[in-house]
């Protein structure tokens, strides 16, 4: 660092006192602003602060021609390596300018409109020496007694490290807390995803309904839903594109809207019809829904069924035949009317299953970058099936993460089964 005398050590140690009394990015910036115009003894300061990802100068605070921080910069940029700013910030270089307007960089066009007077500016790039990374760029105007000498010059280094250092710190740590805050806020939309999955299932005499959910990130786009009604159940499955917190609301959404037509004892396709036009109007295109619907009833041994774009479904007869029943229809929210002719009606005899996976199941990948399979699930349900529902579908879980082997999931994993028992 260059040599510096006793006051202005003295300042300078008192700034990273200042600096250091707050953690607040906003408020840091500021102060290296007030500060770097007050111990030059000058008119005004502007912290720009960089950022890497467009690889520009924003300013982010600076004072206007009464000597007060301003509330709005205008949005003020400057692409890195471009005016007397960029060029400071990109050589990483003290810019000294005793006459402005001598100096064909200086941009007039502020002072043009303002009616202030640029004299002489000192432009200083703000480099944390920790981490050897440039944390910004400010610029002092017209200093009091004259243009910016060389003791100007070192006192703005000494100052510059100490605000760079002070800057970064700030923002590591706002960073941090807003990574703390949305990790609290995704366990809170978990908890409220995994409370809308049923905790208990329809009792349904003469069958077995049971099913589980297994999102890949904190929040997944895969629910289900088994709801019971008069004389027997409504059932539901649904698979939003993608995974996260997008796609857990549109597939959430789907799921409040059947509760609701449950409660109003709507038909099984005016339901299915009226929640794709609901959706189709509050998503776009490239934000739907695969789903399944069905309404058992338990004295006929039947399940209304209405796929939008969701299959297979493997339907797995008392003997081991299976029989893959694809979609009827396109995916919820894809056209305004759902082009579907009617309800597709599903008989299951004493010892048929009927089970309704989603993709991520199937899907799920081993290290090799094998898939699980369809044919891996249907085994795993066609031996020994007269154990419960639930012990199957539990194992089920089990082998697909063994599968996986613990690698991370690309997909969220649902499966909802119903059985007509023996």
């Amino acid at each position: 660092m260059p040599e510096v005398s006793q006051e202005q050590v003295d300042c300078i140690l008192e700034v990273s006192r200042v600096l250091g009394s707050t953690d607040d990015p906003q408020a840091v910036i500021q102060r290296v602003a007030d500060c770097l115009r007050d111990i030059l003894d000058a008119e005004r300061a502007t912290v720009f602060e960089y950022r890497p990802k467009t690889d520009e100068l924003v300013a982010v605070a600076g004072h206007g021609p009464d000597g007060t921080l301003m509330e709005s910069l205008a949005d003020i940029r400057v692409p890195l390596g471009q005016g007397i700013a960029g060029t400071a910030g990109a050589e990483r270089t003290i810019i000294n300018i005793p006459d402005a307007y001598a100096d064909d960089r200086f941009y007039r066009g502020i002072d043009e409109k303002t009616g202030y007077r640029t004299r002489s500016i000192l432009t200083i790039p703000l480099v944390a020496s920790d981490a050897d990374e440039l944390v910004g760029v400010a610029q002092v105007l017209n200093r009091r007694e004259g243009p910016f000498g060389p003791d100007c010059e070192r006192i703005a280094t000494a100052l510059a490290a100490q605000s760079a250092v002070a800057m970064r710190r700030s923002r590591l740590l706002a960073d941090r807390l807003e990574l703390i805050k949305l990790q609290q806020d995704l366990d809170i939309a978990r908890k409220i995803q995994a409370a809308t999955f049923p905790s208990s299932f329809p009792d349904a005499a003469g069958w077995e309904i049971y099913g589980w959910s297994m999102p890949a990130d904190a929040t997944g786009g895969d629910a289900f839903d088994a709801v019971e009604v008069e004389g027997g159940a409504t059932l539901m499955v649904g698979d939003a594109t993608g995974h996260g917190i997008g796609p857990a609301i549109s597939v959430t959404q789907v799921r409040s809207m059947l509760r609701m037509a449950v409660r109003l004892n709507a038909p099984m396709l005016d339901l299915v019809t009226e929640l794709n036009q609901q959706l189709w109007q509050d998503t776009s295109a490239m934000q739907f829904v695969t789903a399944w619907f069905g309404r058992l009833d338990n004295a006929t041994g039947t399940i209304e069924s209405i796929a939008a774009g969701h299959g297979p479904m493997m339907l797995i007869r008392k003997d081991g035949s299976v029989e893959s029943i694809e979609a009827d229809a396109p995916p919820l929210g894809v056209l305004e009317t759902l082009l579907v002719d009617g309800i597709t009606t599903i008989k299951l005899e004493p010892g048929d299953l009927l089970a309704i996976p989603s993709d991520g199941i199937f899907e799920a990948m081993d290290e090799e970058g094998e898939f699980y399979g369809v044919d891996r699930m249907v085994e795993l349900l066609t031996t020994d099936c007269t154990r419960p529902l639930r012990d199957m579908l539990e194992e089920l879980r089990a082998d697909t993460e063994s599968f996986r082997d613990e690698r991370p999931p690309q997909d969220d994993r649902t499966i909802l089964a119903v059985r007509r028992r023996f």
